[in-house]
């Protein structure tokens, strides 16, 4: 098994339709992270021998992302949009081997930072509302 380079993920975004999607990549990404996590439902009993046991229970995801702010770009004006109007936008993270995990988000958080003496950054977060699928080729 190889490493694997950050820079060889990419976060996109539809700017299609759900019928025909345009996976539009959000320009001068420089991080990504994709969270996943599951409610813990406990599940002890007398008969768990002094230790707790527990199941998985709901799951939630998200996906948060941060670069360079590149004007025009359209995949933040696309972002801008969804987080203005209050809208979902379906998301894709695409990694290095071809597959990629998709679904539908809120966006949740959207900054520009815009300093004097350094690159204007932009940055997102997405929460999953609903299924994270995992796409293969």
């Amino acid at each position: 098994m190889a490493q694997v380079k950050g820079i060889d993920f990419v976060v996109s975004v539809n700017t299609g339709t759900d019928a025909l999607p345009v996976w539009t990549k959000i320009a001068g990404q420089r991080g990504a992270t994709l969270s996943r996590s599951a409610e813990t439902l406990e599940t002890t009993s007398k008969d768990s021998q002094g230790f707790k046991e527990f199941e998985a229970g709901f799951k939630e995801w998200s996906i948060e992302t941060e670069g360079l702010f590149v004007d025009g770009d359209a995949g933040f004006a696309e972002l801008e949009d969804a987080f203005m109007n209050g809208t979902k936008l379906k998301v894709q993270i695409a990694y290095p081997n071809g597959s990629k995990y998709e679904g539908l988000t809120v966006v949740t958080d959207l900054g520009l930072d815009m300093p004097y003496d350094d690159m204007a950054t932009a940055s997102a977060t997405f929460t999953g509302s609903g299924l994270l699928t995992k796409v293969t080729v």
